[in-house]
């Protein structure tokens, strides 16, 4: 069973030639397959029915914008804390060599005990994607929790609407070039006597350097 990944990457790299964007790799002792995003659907429909991975664990959004780079030249934690922090140099328009914005789900196989890592890159102007619902049920608020943060659209989903953030933000937070203070704060007026709303006062400023390590965690 320990040599099963080499085994898997063949078999995916052969049964989905005519869909990846990138070949089959393992890395970290996982095996991630990039497909294009316009095949997403039938890919998924494909690894449940035909090689078993019958549970999808997770679905995230994920951006590369300026991934890998940082205006801290390290790949260690930062021994002097917050002292560190200083305004961002990165241009967050570039993005390496493929495009910004991806979906990336987390499958296992119970009967082969396996796990994939799923990533499909979306197109710049238009982040729309099928969604995978009718696959994995349970991709339902994932998706939703997508759209929220990232602005990504599934195609096909019943009830694609806010998960986390108000009804009326705006925006979407984790997307790299969303301030971290926001675009809007909210107070009660004394004078009016309710909530109101206005432009966010807070200034923004860096507090945590960035740091990429090198397993698995950070591999997305």
């Amino acid at each position: 069973m320990a040599n099963y990944q080499p085994t898997l990457l063949d078999r995916l790299q052969q049964r989905f030639t005519a869909h990846l964007f990138s070949p089959v790799k393992l890395a970290h002792k996982e095996v991630t397959l990039e497909v294009n995003s316009s095949q997403i659907l039938s890919v998924c429909q494909a690894l449940k029915n035909e090689f078993g991975f019958e549970q999808l664990i997770d679905l995230c959004g994920i951006d590369y914008s300026a991934y890998g780079s940082t205006q801290w030249e390290t790949q260690q934690a930062s021994s002097s804390g917050f002292s560190r922090g200083v305004p961002s140099s990165s241009d967050l328009s570039s993005t390496p060599d493929h495009p910004r914005f991806a979906v990336v789900y987390h499958l296992l196989s119970v009967q082969h005990n396996q796990r994939l890592r799923l990533r499909a890159y979306l197109d710049n102007e238009q982040l729309l994607i099928d969604s995978i619902i009718e696959v994995w049920n349970n991709a339902n608020w994932y998706e939703r929790e997508a759209f929220d943060l990232y602005g990504i659209l599934f195609e096909g989903h019943p009830d694609l609407r806010r998960i986390l953030t108000d009804y009326g933000f705006i925006g979407h937070p984790f997307r790299k070039d969303f301030p971290l203070s926001g675009h809007i704060e909210m107070r009660y007026d004394p004078d009016q006597k309710r909530v109101v709303y206005q432009p966010v006062t807070v200034e923004p400023r860096i507090l945590v350097p960035k740091v990429i390590r090198d397993d698995h965690r950070y591999t997305q």
